[in-house]
């Protein structure tokens, strides 16, 4: 009978904890990065605070968030990323509004 060779606290669950330790840091620098780019246009579009100050107080809302949740290296490299992308991003935007 399968129920007698069961043993409680046996079985190996560490494929199980890698998953939701994964999921959980998935999730984690999902809401962290949400928040940033959410953050960056409401102070910038809705409050009307300048672009580049508004990528700055929210590059520095993440690097405080990576030190507070020790998120490692990873995050503060994602932050540069993120930081370069908003800045091609504005690049681009002025460009292409010399032409209009």
């Amino acid at each position: 009978m399968a129920a007698s060779e069961y043993h409680h606290g046996e079985m190996d669950i560490h494929d199980q904890k890698a998953t939701w330790d994964g999921f959980i840091k998935g999730t984690t620098w999902g809401s962290l990065i949400l928040a940033l780019i959410l953050g960056h246009a409401i102070l910038a579009v809705a409050i009307g605070l300048h672009w580049a100050v508004s990528l700055g107080l929210m590059t520095l809302v993440g690097i405080g968030a990576g030190a507070v949740l020790n998120l490692g290296g990873r995050w503060y490299a994602t932050l540069v990323i993120l930081l370069l992308t908003g800045l091609f991003v504005q690049f681009m935007i002025w460009l292409f509004g010399i032409f209009i």
